[in-house]
């Protein structure tokens, strides 16, 4: 599962056409680059539920031709897929940007014996 997910973050045709429909979603309206924003969150995309899977069993197909690359079938990972999974990501915002919570503070020292 994770090293699926690994494959679809760094696979090249996907990032285009998350980058794509990031543009098209309206991503350069608040100052941010498609491209830039897609390899900051792609461990988060790339984790779509079913994604893995869609994926997984492509690759398992006998019937591809040699150099099968999944990223660029859109009868796996389909443009309405990567739609839902853009606009369940809006309002679009920086990776740094993005305020965590503070860490638990730590428990006090004890005292030397």
């Amino acid at each position: 599962m994770y090293l699926t997910q690994s494959a679809i973050a760094d696979d090249s045709n996907m990032k285009l056409r998350v980058a794509s429909c990031a543009a098209q979603q309206g991503i350069t309206d608040v100052g941010i680059d498609p491209d830039q924003w897609t390899q900051e969150w792609r461990r988060v995309w790339s984790a779509s539920p079913g994604w893995d899977a869609a994926w997984e069993s492509a690759l398992a197909n006998p019937d591809n031709p040699t150099g099968y690359q999944p990223g660029a079938d859109p009868a796996v990972i389909t443009d309405g897929q990567i739609l839902a999974q853009v606009q369940a990501m809006m309002p679009f915002r920086h990776a740094s940007n993005v305020a965590y919570p503070p860490p638990p503070p730590l428990p006090p020292s004890l005292p030397a014996p």
